[in-house]
């Protein structure tokens, strides 16, 4: 059976640290600055033979009504509604501060099995720190340094007393099986897997609504918003259902330009965001409709191109803009001039506040992942390829006569090409492009980014001269 168990405590105890030793991998933000975590995060979680989901939270912190840290406590308020256990943590190196103290009653009015864990406790600085637990009243602490990886022995043992039932051994049986890619002796086809869910990553600039637009598709406030740009910090993974599809959605912090990004947190912000769109397999790109196409929504679109993602625009705050028919030709004029690679790629509009356009928006994301993985037969390729070099063959270099003979597209996701012919070497870069666009055209292949190889025989006289 699985469960679920949620990290709380004041900020900077190393609920971070502690939610990525058991992930085994660093996937929180962790810094010695307190609060960088603002939303709450799972992960699965793997200690001995136990697997199960955790939740990292922020740190809970006092706060007017409608300030951050009063939404961010909000935030690790619902984690501990959704969990079935609480690790509760405290600085054994500090020792009890008011502020353990005032929160460890909010941990016992939860009624759920809780773990009170004293972190920080190697050495003899954490060991009063340990004794001084005692004084919540929330049971015998467990000693642990998650950042050394010492006293999980112990955690496993607290978990297996907390949750007897939840960690009961089941004579479940593995019975998953590899799936391949479903295309013909032809090569026609999908490496399409939906039995997996689809990873889809929203990034954009600061401010563009990323957390919103993704609350209203969730139809819950899973993700901490408001007016200040920047909240988001980690990219929060969270799971979804949509029109009997699984999902995982990623939020991430707003990408600025490298110039402006001086604080280490903020670089250590940016790089999970870049992490998240290498492991998408659909990026939505999020502007600002009032504002878009600015320098840096650019530069993130090339860089999503280059690591060959399907791609989706959302044009959000749409609800702001007036002449809509106008301004959406515009855009998608504007869009095909400045990023060619991706020309024809889905601009949708959409307004996280309101809720419209979600759906076309995600009907678009669902056509684009199924463009990434089609695979093209080589008889079809080849009948467009033998009209494209009757019309428009490639232009003779240096007096050399360039001879392509057949294309191929071995694999998809992205779909990649790979031409066979003689002196393909000195293929202009323009004649690429050509056929590029030829491909992208014909067998509709808008909002993926296209790779394109050259494979040439080799010349028998050739000794190496």
């Amino acid at each position: 059976m699985s469960f679920t168990i949620a990290i709380i405590g004041r900020p900077n105890v190393g609920k971070s640290t502690l939610f990525n030793r058991l992930v085994g991998k660093k996937l929180a933000l962790v810094d010695d600055q307190p609060g960088v975590t603002r939303d709450r995060r799972e992960g699965d979680a793997k200690l001995v033979d136990l697997r199960f989901t955790i939740i990292d939270t922020a740190g809970l912190e006092e706060g007017d009504q409608g300030t951050l840290p009063a939404r961010m406590r909000a935030q690790t308020e619902a984690a501990i509604a959704d969990a079935d256990a609480i690790f509760f943590v405290v600085d054994a190196r500090v020792g009890l501060t008011p502020t353990d103290k005032y929160f460890a009653g909010l941990a016992r009015r939860a009624d759920k099995p809780l773990i009170l864990i004293a972190n920080k406790a190697e050495g003899k600085v954490g060991e009063a720190g340990y004794h001084e637990a005692f004084e919540l009243g929330l049971g015998e602490p467990v000693p642990l340094s998650a950042e050394h990886g010492e006293g999980m022995t112990a955690l496993y043992e607290a978990i297996l007393e907390a949750l007897p039932e939840a960690t009961a051994i089941t004579d479940d049986t593995d019975d998953d099986e590899e799936v391949v890619a479903q295309v013909d002796e032809d090569g026609e086809g999908t490496e399409l897997d939906i039995t997996k869910p689809l990873r889809i990553a929203v990034v954009g600039r600061p401010n563009a609504g990323k957390s919103t637009l993704l609350n209203r598709i969730l139809g819950e406030d899973r993700l901490l918003t408001g007016p200040e740009a920047g909240i988001t910090r980690d990219s929060i993974g969270v799971e979804h259902v949509w029109n009997g599809r699984e999902m995982k959605l990623f939020d991430t912090a707003g990408i600025r330009r490298k110039a402006k990004v001086e604080e280490k947190l903020e670089k250590l912000a940016v790089a999970d965001a870049l992490r998240a769109v290498k492991f998408a397999e659909v990026v939505v790109l999020l502007l600002d409709a009032t504002i878009p196409f600015e320098k840096q929504d650019l530069t993130i679109a090339d860089l999503c191109e280059r690591e060959g993602r399907a791609m989706v625009i959302g044009l959000n705050k749409w609800d702001l803009i007036e002449d809509k028919g106008a301004k959406l030709a515009e855009l998608r004029e504007e869009a095909d001039r400045l990023l060619p690679q991706l020309k024809g790629m889905p601009l949708v509009p959409v307004s996280g506040l309101t809720g419209n356009g979600i759906e076309r928006l995600m009907q678009a994301v669902i056509k684009v992942h199924e463009t990434w993985n089609r695979r093209i037969s080589t008889g079809r390729i080849n009948r467009w390829l033998g009209q494209v070099l009757e019309q428009t063959p490639p232009p003779a270099v240096s007096g050399r006569r360039i001879k392509i003979r057949y294309m191929t597209q071995p694999k998809a996701r992205p779909p990649y090409f790979v031409i066979f012919g003689n002196q393909l070497d000195s293929l202009p870069e323009s004649y690429r492009r050509f056929l590029l666009n030829g491909l992208r055209q014909t067998f509709d292949l808008y909002g993926v980014p296209l790779r394109l190889s050259m494979r040439m025989n080799k010349n028998p006289f050739d000794r190496g001269r």
